[in-house]
């Protein structure tokens, strides 16, 4: 009987944990829907994500160190990218385009020792500006699992699955803060008030003084510019 109470006791304990963290599914799903396409169902998200919620209540283990909040968000994360990878919601056309602006930022750079413009990333790629700018706001609508695919919450919670690389992602991640800090003033300002402090385009437009579009343009090519910076990482 004592320990038919203990397991009834575990599984009230893990229930409680789900429906308190409920709400954390639906901000972590909204968060992506908005730098997602239209044709991107918010719902799936959440329903992906509440599987995603339910086996971490089930393979937590607080010895390791993780709080469940943040072993929680990282495995809720994890199933909604998955789910967006399974679909292949990026036209290649997409990724052309963004491999295309990195290399070209990367030329310029190389050729004139310095942080490449908008002009001069346009000229490279011999277009004029606002058309490049429109490009650019494009890749940051539609690529915005780079950071993740590269390396970030999803990664960095598989080191309990993968401790031998722990080692690996420890060193990816000093390399993206470097070349995150290497970004130009308001690039680095701008990924820093999106990806870490969760603001959303019309909070950071406010932030930089300038319109929502801007900070899109400014999103896609500091994504760009990030690419190049860690081309070696991507094999």
């Amino acid at each position: 009987m004592a320990e038919v109470a203990r397991s009834g006791a575990a599984e009230d304990a893990k229930q409680a944990l789900v429906l308190e963290h409920l709400p954390r599914v639906k901000q972590i799903a909204l968060h992506l829907a908005a730098r997602l396409p239209a044709s991107v169902d918010t719902d799936d998200l959440i329903q992906v994500g509440l599987i995603g919620l339910l086996k971490a209540s089930e393979d937590h283990d607080a010895a390791r160190g993780a709080s469940f909040a943040t072993y929680a968000g990282i495995r809720i994360r994890g199933a909604m990218l998955d789910e967006l990878r399974r679909h292949d919601w990026l036209p290649r056309s997409v990724q052309g385009k963004l491999r295309q602006v990195s290399e070209a930022i990367t030329v310029v750079e190389q050729t004139q020792g310095q942080v490449a413009t908008d002009e001069a990333i346009a000229r490279q790629l011999e277009l004029p500006v606002d058309e490049y700018r429109e490009l650019a706001a494009e890749l940051a609508c539609a690529r915005m699992t780079t950071l993740e695919e590269l390396g970030g919450d999803d990664a960095v919670g598989s080191a309990e699955a993968d401790p031998a690389g722990e080692a690996t992602r420890e060193a990816f991640r000093g390399a993206l803060a470097d070349a995150i800090a290497r970004l130009p003033e308001r690039e680095a300002l701008m990924m820093s008030l999106y990806y870490s402090e969760g603001l959303n385009l019309r909070e950071i437009a406010g932030v930089l003084e300038v319109t929502e579009s801007r900070v899109s343009q400014l999103h896609g090519q500091a994504i760009a510019r990030l690419r190049g910076k860690l081309s070696a990482w991507m094999g």
